[in-house]
């Protein structure tokens, strides 16, 4: 099936937001339809139960949803947040500790960022799950209504593998599309790279793209055993992209303007920002009226990292009385301490219902956080940690949308005084 497109009036250098996100996805479902000679689709969206994939996953579901049959596939850590978006749910990999092995893989006990050795026990471990995963996934489209569209978030390539086997279409949804190989441009998960201004930065940049490309070689090397029995035969097709994502379209959940100007494949589509928190059980966040509200977020992973960031808080806090700090430590409980007058932490703070409430945030640079402070317009301090957090942090900066901590939360003056000019200019 050729790439779905958007029309001609949308390009990819003009600048979308999440309201633009809806219409764009309908449009490109609109466009299948008509190669399908169909009135409507019946579509399964498929995401690993974290917050970061699962909610942009949601947000498309709730918009297809309004013409379409949709039905959203998850573990069953997912499975009330999808009810309480008001989908259909199918629970995969009930039995056995899938959940447990996905939340070793992204919480490993300390940052992984270019570490090829962490990189491979991540992989290694993921690997044992996708074998589960396509089985049951197989098993499911073989025994059920196969549908017409497979929508799978960009950690399951295998979703690709077993609709493509069913001959079922398949499209990737990308909230990050900064990690995509390309051929020009700065790669991702190399610091925070930022466009080459002179020859030698090139001259980087593109040994750079050539060591990300020779690590996962090596590790489809490694691992082509484990690999071939799971269908997977190659790393990149013969046009150089990643057979991982899907090459009919991929959905480029951000707004291009942000984004640093590469070569795309030929199959990605930008329809902007798919924002969505669903109303799950929560602590509600306590605000004074005379003093200004700080959040502080890390988002759902990063478990490593929490307890320090709350003890620099703690002396940040201390020598900012004016204002009121909360954390959120991106658990779904019912968990609330005081741990100064000034002081909150949170087991959890809906950015969909809360946000706009805040004067600032300091946050780590996730996909969903980063478009819910540019949505709302609220200032931000970031502070990578981990993945393509730091591309991210790069972006904002360089569009003047962000500070970048480079020397995170130790030096409270020096915060302090950031704080202050992001309030004055809001």
């Amino acid at each position: 099936m050729p790439a779905a497109t958007l029309p001609e009036t949308h390009s990819r250098t003009t600048g979308y937001s999440a309201s633009d996100t809806p219409d764009n996805l309908l449009n490109l479902l609109q466009a299948l339809m008509a190669t399908k000679g169909k009135q409507s689709l019946r579509i399964d969206f498929l995401a690993p139960p974290f917050a970061g994939h699962l909610h942009p996953v949601l947000a498309l579901a709730r918009a297809a949803a309004t013409r379409h049959q949709v039905r959203v596939i998850s573990t069953a850590a997912a499975q009330s947040a999808i009810l309480q978006a008001d989908l259909p749910a199918h629970c995969i990999l009930q039995e056995g500790d899938a959940d447990q092995i996905l939340d070793q893989i992204a919480n490993p006990g300390g940052a992984v960022r270019s570490n090829p050795l962490a990189l491979w026990r991540q992989f290694r471990a993921a690997l044992r799950l996708f074998r589960a995963f396509r089985a049951a996934l197989d098993h499911h489209y073989r025994t059920q209504q196969k549908p017409d569209l497979i929508i799978a978030d960009f950690t399951l390539p295998l979703a690709g593998i077993v609709a493509q086997q069913h001959r079922i279409s398949w499209w990737t949804s990308m909230p990050s599309p900064c990690v995509i190989e390309t051929s020009d441009g700065p790669p991702a998960y190399c610091g925070g790279l930022k466009p080459a201004k002179n020859h030698w930065q090139a001259a980087s940049q593109w040994l750079h793209r050539k060591k990300v490309r020779s690590f996962k070689r090596a590790v489809f090397a490694l691992c082509y055993p484990l690999l071939r029995d799971l269908g997977v035969s190659a790393l990149y097709r013969a046009d150089g992209s990643e057979a991982a994502y899907s090459p009919d379209c991929i959905l480029a959940l951000a707004d291009p303007a942000l984004e640093f100007p590469r070569q795309w494949p030929q199959a990605l589509q930008f329809i902007g920002p798919a924002l969505y928190t669903p109303p799950l059980p929560a602590p509600e966040p306590e605000f004074d009226a005379q003093r200004p509200a700080i959040l502080i977020t890390l988002g759902t992973h990063l478990h490593w990292q929490k307890d320090a960031v709350v003890a620099a808080l703690s002396a940040l806090a201390a020598i900012c009385p004016e204002w009121d700090f909360h954390f959120s430590d991106g658990r779904h409980d019912q968990q609330h301490q005081q741990l100064r007058s000034n002081l909150h932490r949170y087991s959890y703070i809906s950015y969909q219902r809360h946000l706009a409430k805040y004067a600032a945030v300091i946050h780590h640079g996730g996909a969903g956080i980063m478009y819910h402070c540019l949505q709302h317009r609220i200032p931000a301090l970031v502070w990578p940690q981990d993945f393509d957090q730091f591309d991210h942090a790069a972006r904002l900066e360089a569009a003047g949308k962000a500070v970048w901590l480079r020397n995170g939360l130790q030096d409270t003056r020096s915060l302090r005084n950031l704080l202050t000019n992001c309030l004055s200019r809001n």
